[in-house]
């Protein structure tokens, strides 16, 4: 490896922690990366002093890749507080994890929205899903997850209210038609740790990534476009907007769709889950009662979940003011505009607080994402591209060689690097 020169297009997650690897093991690694920053679908922006991640993104801290690929204590985390707020008009209520969130088991027990078969049921589920790693669930006979529960025994109002906005806030679906393998791991990787942000944004994860690799000697070039790349068995040459480069091998770790334009490997998903959020600032003091809980809507998906970000991560709003978030799923949001969607989140906490006005509600950003995760829908993970379907000395990193998640392009950036060393040491 030591005189190998590696071309890793794309410093997303996936592409990131190959040029990290990869350089750890002596290559000459070069990063080429279209956008002006790291990143990829995880981006944070500053605006008026908030700090606006690219739509709502989480860390969820239980995944194995993060707790290997990340130093999380240099990432100074701000926790949610586990478990949800159920909210429909007029009424909310705390569903939370009894085992881990001991402080909210009084009210989980109250809870109106859930009844205890299905608190007993889900005690179960977590049980059953603890004892299975990511390889054996994913590779586990697949259903919908709205399929799956029912055979669990779940409620429909339980599946309605609280399972369809809150992992329908994960797979950006919710109608409960994803694979239930995501909602497998995610139950599990729930249980296993937190769910939290960088108190920086959540870009603070690829740029802590972006660093090690350079101390590592990988040279990452910014605002450069890979326009075509050809390979062979003896190597490969990338060409961008300024030269053409000669390598001994290229890992592909762009978005999907990039990723099929450069190899031709007609196996790399492309339809996506999208979603509108939209940010929202309050004056101090003005909070919602939730805590550090994510607020799910019972009632209707507009908007799907609204999240008391400041209250979570003091940094992301200026003194003295609040920052909310508002997420809302499926195509028809994305067509409508952003005074719109304001009018709707208006109008929905109005309903679940009756006793107060939020006129002193402002709308700060709006994030219009057409592709937020490929769509996973039951048997995808079955026909998924390997990181050797690419044609010569070329490879895959990203998600869609896993699952949509942070863990699925960590996981896949380790096991692409893992290949090349593989085959260039042979």
């Amino acid at each position: 490896m030591d005189d190998s020169h590696i071309v890793v297009v794309g410093a997303g997650l996936a592409g990131l922690v190959t040029a990290r690897r990869l350089a750890a093991d002596g290559a000459d690694v070069t990063v080429i990366e279209r956008r002006n920053d790291v990143g990829g679908r995880v981006r944070t922006r500053t605006k008026e002093g908030f700090t606006l991640d690219r739509g709502f993104q989480v860390l969820f801290t239980g995944y194995p890749a993060v707790r290997r690929e990340l130093d999380l204590s240099a990432l100074d985390l701000r926790e949610f507080a586990p478990g949800a707020t159920i909210c429909r008009p007029s009424r909310r209520s705390v569903l939370s994890d009894p085992l881990r969130d001991i402080g909210g088991l009084f009210d989980s027990l109250r809870n109106p929205e859930v009844t205890t078969s299905d608190k007993l049921r889900t005690l179960a589920l977590r049980q059953d899903v603890g004892t299975r790693d990511e390889t054996e669930i994913f590779a586990s006979p697949d259903q919908s997850i709205r399929s799956y529960l029912r055979d669990w025994g779940f409620s429909e109002d339980y599946i309605d209210h609280f399972v369809a906005p809150f992992y329908g806030g994960i797979t950006l679906d919710r109608s409960l038609s994803s694979s239930k393998r995501v909602f497998e791991y995610t139950f599990k990787m729930l249980s296993a740790g937190s769910t939290a942000v960088p108190k920086d944004g959540m870009q603070a994860i690829p740029e802590q990534l972006a660093d090690v690799a350079r101390d590592e000697g990988a040279t990452i070039r910014l605002g450069e476009r890979v326009e075509s790349l050809q390979s062979d068995e003896n190597g490969a040459v990338v060409t961008t907007g300024r030269e053409s480069v000669e390598a001994d091998a290229v890992v592909v770790a762009t978005d999907p769709k990039e990723a099929r334009r450069l190899t031709d490997v007609e196996s790399i998903p492309t339809d996506a889950h999208g979603c509108v959020t939209q940010y929202y600032t309050l004056p101090t003091g003005s909070g919602l009662d939730a805590g550090k809980r994510i607020m799910l809507n019972a009632a209707n998906p507009d908007p799907n979940t609204v999240a008391p970000l400041s209250t979570v991560a003091p940094e992301y709003a200026p003194a003295g003011k609040e920052l909310l978030s508002a997420t809302f799923l499926g195509a028809a949001a994305r067509d409508e505009s952003e005074e719109v969607l304001f009018e709707k989140t208006l109008r929905t906490l109005e309903a679940w607080y009756p006793d107060r006005y939020f006129t002193d509600l402002e709308l700060l950003h709006t994030d219009y994402i057409s592709f937020a995760q490929f769509a996973q829908p039951p048997g995808i993970h079955d026909s998924l591209p390997a990181h050797r379907d690419a044609p010569g000395r070329t490879y895959l990193a990203g998600d869609y060689t896993a699952w949509s998640s942070i863990q699925g392009a960590m996981r896949s950036g380790r096991e692409a690097a893992d290949a090349v060393r593989t085959d260039l040491s042979d």
